[in-house]
């Protein structure tokens, strides 16, 4: 497990979500503590006033001019949460939920919400405890914040809800708190909104999605090496001269790794005298399509890592004490990043498709067909290439721009929404879904380098064949190879390969 994360007041970063996923507990540090209170008194101070503030003595969305008695308020933040988590579906991973945790806290702790401490104390150590909020994944629109899934998040720190402990028991949530140790919590003015109003949902779907890409598109390279090796393709599209007469960044890195991947090789240099003059573009393009993913992924992270820090509650705090009322909780920044993340992994998964398809075919690859043996009897690798086109298939239904819809709710006052956790959804399934599609990738070169005899791998391409060869037997003839793809999907997701 990893060392405990401070959280200080000016948010996180992707380096300590890295942390919280592998299992890190967290704790506030001294100067979130003391913004947290100064918030607070600012929020009395406020409500002193009598003046109408919104969230904090008024109603919500259309219902922002409706004032509500001093002695409501709590049961106004209560009932916010209560009508509020209504979501629908298949409920969020637990390392999700956990991230989301962690992300609010963070958010909290920059001091601009106006909760008190023993609230976000609640959720911190909600957040370290072995019992895990029920979250269903569907119901946030992106704008208002994640209004709906953080309300589920939030419930059980009330003794509302539900939640799932380590060994997925459901219990309710009075009973994880009293297997924690807690009191329920009795919210007070304006800490309803501020635990929920917030992109947080969206945020850690990304990150998730994010840490897995960066981890993908190495895997990439490392898979496109060992594939043109197999398929006795030429290094000099990967000419650094070449590439460097038009300078994008990740075509420069994705060429420079797929070099150092097949540095020593000779199968590259086996056969001069084949008559090929130039590589098909799955291949030969390698560079410029994995680049343009990784410029990609470039600023995908800039933008998370600015909402990392972020404060994305309503009404803020100014730091002379004013109720703020703004649009920070609007997720169009992340919902742009999630689909554009969708589009590059995608491309990822489209490319390496093709990129099998000329492992498999004997007329392209001048390997046995499908890689088996002895075709006919057997069907080798013929069905997993169906596999990878579904997938591909279906991450291009998936790809779709969620950011480009909208929807008017709540009487019209919340007229534009960003549709963003539904993005960071679909982001998070074609992740997966291209990781899918790489391992296959890397089972058929592996298999494809199996009928070579033309001397020594690049030093990377035998590492990356070492690695693979682990878990994938040679095919000698027909099985179930299912799980040994999904174990290839397993190092891709782990970082070992790349």
């Amino acid at each position: 497990m990893s060392s405990k994360v401070i959280i200080n007041s000016s948010g996180t970063s992707l380096d300590q979500v890295r942390k919280i996923v592998e299992g890190a507990s967290y704790e506030l540090g001294q100067d979130s503590i003391d913004a947290i209170n100064s918030a607070r008194e600012k929020i009395e101070s406020l409500l002193d006033s009598g003046k109408p503030i919104y969230g904090v003595n008024t109603g919500f969305g259309r219902l922002a001019s409706t004032v509500v008695p001093d002695d409501e308020l709590g049961l106004l933040q209560r009932n916010l949460l209560l009508s509020h988590a209504c979501s629908t579906g298949t409920v969020f991973s637990s390392t999700i939920v956990k991230v989301m945790i962690f992300l609010r806290v963070a958010s909290l702790s920059r001091g601009r919400s106006g909760i008190r401490l023993e609230t976000v104390n609640a959720l911190v150590k909600l957040g370290n405890s072995p019992y895990t909020p029920l979250v269903p994944s569907q119901g946030s629109l992106g704008a208002s914040g994640d209004l709906a899934p953080l309300s589920h998040m939030c419930l059980p720190i009330l003794g509302e809800g539900e939640c799932i402990d380590e060994d997925g028991i459901v219990v309710s949530g009075e009973e994880a708190l009293e297997q924690i140790g807690m009191e329920p919590i009795e919210l007070c003015a304006k800490e309803g909104l501020a635990l929920i109003n917030g992109t947080q949902a969206m945020t850690a779907l990304m990150c998730s999605a994010l840490l897995d890409s960066q981890r993908l598109m190495n895997a990439a390279d490392a898979t496109a090496a060992i594939t043109l090796e197999a398929l006795l393709g030429t290094a000099s599209a990967l000419d650094p001269e070449l590439i460097g007469l038009r300078p994008h960044p990740g075509a420069l890195e994705s060429s420079e790794l797929i070099r150092e991947h097949l540095e020593g090789s000779e199968i590259l240099h086996s056969h001069p005298s084949c008559g090929k003059v130039q590589d098909a573009y799955s291949l030969r393009c390698t560079p410029q399509v994995h680049g343009a993913s990784r410029d990609a992924l470039k600023y995908i992270e800039t933008t998370i890592e600015r909402e990392l820090r972020a404060v994305t509650d309503n009404p803020l705090l100014m730091e002379d004490g004013r109720a703020v009322s703004g649009g920070n909780f609007h997720g169009q920044p992340v919902a742009l990043a999630a689909d554009h993340l969708k589009i590059a992994v995608a491309e990822l998964a489209n490319i390496s498709e093709r990129r099998t398809e000329r492992l498999l075919n004997p007329d392209l690859s001048g390997l046995p067909a499908f890689l088996s043996p002895s075709p006919g009897t057997n069907s080798g690798l013929m069905i997993a290439q169906y596999t990878s086109a579904s997938l591909v298939s279906e991450n291009k239904v998936l790809a779709h721009p969620a950011s480009v819809d909208s929807i008017s709710v709540s009487g019209c006052q919340e007229d534009h929404v960003s549709m963003g956790t539904t993005g960071a959804r679909q982001a998070v399934e074609i992740v997966r879904n291209s990781c899918h599609v790489l391992a296959t990738e890397l089972v058929a070169a592996v298999q494809a380098h199996r009928f070579l005899d033309r001397g020594k791998m690049g030093a990377g391409t035998r590492e990356t064949f070492d690695t693979v060869s682990s878990v994938f037997p040679p095919l000698d003839r027909d099985r179930q190879f299912v799980s040994d793809i999904e174990a290839v999907a397993c190092l891709i997701r782990e970082g070992i390969i790349g």
